[in-house]
């Protein structure tokens, strides 16, 4: 099986910081693109950025400019950092990735985290 824990969520203030991580674990033959996405309450499940293994990187319009988005393909981690953060920004961070598990399985399946809460409040 598969694992994706996230980290690095928590309380901050507007226009603050926070640096969030995935850490992809178990059977994993390859990764293909991972993504971060967000639910605030009584909203649907948003994507915020996605990168590919070769590094292509894609944004909201809404985060452009504030969050980036990491890999390291090396340890199966991705990362968001989310600079000058603001109310809006509050939600549940979740991480995604697609991935083939064996060499003998060829279809790609989609993995997710159980999520980390994110709330920009003063």
């Amino acid at each position: 099986q598969v694992q994706l824990v996230e980290s690095g969520g928590g309380l901050v203030q507007p226009g603050g910081s926070l640096r969030l991580s995935c850490a992809a674990s178990g059977s994993i033959f390859t990764i293909y693109a991972m993504g971060w996405y967000r639910q605030a309450p009584g909203k649907q499940r948003e994507l915020v950025a996605s990168i590919t293994s070769g590094g292509i990187t894609n944004y909201a319009d809404s985060v452009k400019g504030r969050f980036t988005i990491s890999r390291n393909n090396t340890k199966n981690t991705m990362y968001l950092q989310m600079n000058s953060l603001k109310p809006e920004d509050t939600a549940v961070y979740y991480c995604n990735g697609q991935m083939r598990t064996t060499v003998y399985d060829p279809l790609i399946y989609h993995f997710w985290g159980q999520g980390t809460q994110v709330t920009v409040s003063s």
